[in-house]
């Protein structure tokens, strides 16, 4: 059985693809006091909608919500269909704590009593 939509169909349907796809993520990209909503982060990059990608080079930092994930350096980006991919030169993943740089003794107490 053949089945051919019509392009205002497929259109519709790429659309509201689109805009659930909106609500569920909270990707942030935040460059200075701009903030860009982002679509999919992966290894080596991330994907914005080519409609509101703009032309990024230089430090940008990624949030999911209220989350600080990383600062990355971003250099390059390439047009795929609606999508905007950019890829990173460096990721540097942002930790919740200090830096421990000392080695912890396996034995040592968690916390001291008085």
């Amino acid at each position: 059985m053949d089945a051919f939509l019509s392009r205002e169909v497929l259109d519709g349907l790429e659309r509201a693809r689109k805009q659930a796809q909106r609500k569920k993520n909270r990707l942030r990209l935040h460059v200075g006091d701009e903030v860009y909503p982002l679509l999919k982060l992966t290894e080596d990059g991330f994907e914005m909608e080519r409609d509101a990608a703009p032309h990024l080079r230089g430090f940008v930092d990624i949030y999911d919500g209220a989350r600080h994930l990383a600062t990355c350096l971003v250099i390059h980006s390439e047009p795929e269909g609606s999508l905007m991919r950019y890829e990173y030169k460096r990721h540097t993943s942002v930790t919740d704590g200090p830096a421990k740089d000392f080695v912890v003794d396996e034995n040592a107490p968690v916390a001291l009593l008085r």
